[in-house]
């Protein structure tokens, strides 16, 4: 099936300029440390960009685990090693802020239907159907 405008799919392109290395270190009981070292397109060192430390850990919430994903301020992997408790943490907190957040939104949306869906009144009722849904 050829492209159309209406399907024509992305072009996934990588980023020639923008090319990291991966390394990863894990303790293999709290979580794991990335180490994304910048890279020209040849494979060798790009010693203009810093080199990045991400962190990866995985919390128990009431519906399941909730992987966490964030960056460690460091610069050396000594130094992302200790701060790996701190930022995960900072990174727990902010997932809650965000839970709490979506939670607030959902339970202070109001649903109201369309006209005509019909409502105590059947089709053609009250405007709206009559009835307000809280999801």
């Amino acid at each position: 099936m050829p492209d159309t405008p209406q399907t024509k799919a992305p072009d996934p392109q990588m980023d020639a300029a923008s090319l990291y290395r991966e390394e990863i270190f894990t303790d293999r009981k709290i979580g794991t440390i990335r180490r994304l070292t910048p890279i020209k397109a040849d494979g060798s060192t790009d010693p203009a960009r810093a080199v990045v430390y991400m962190g990866d850990a995985q919390i128990l919430t009431q519906v399941g685990s909730l992987p966490l994903s964030f960056e460690i301020p460091a610069q050396s992997l000594a130094e992302a090693v200790a701060k790996f408790g701190p930022a995960t943490k900072q990174a727990i907190e902010q997932a809650m802020r965000e839970l709490q957040e979506l939670r607030r939104q959902a339970s202070s949306s109001i649903v109201i239907p369309q006209a005509g869906a019909g409502g105590p009144l059947g089709p053609g009722g009250l405007p709206g159907g009559g009835k307000i849904k809280l999801p």
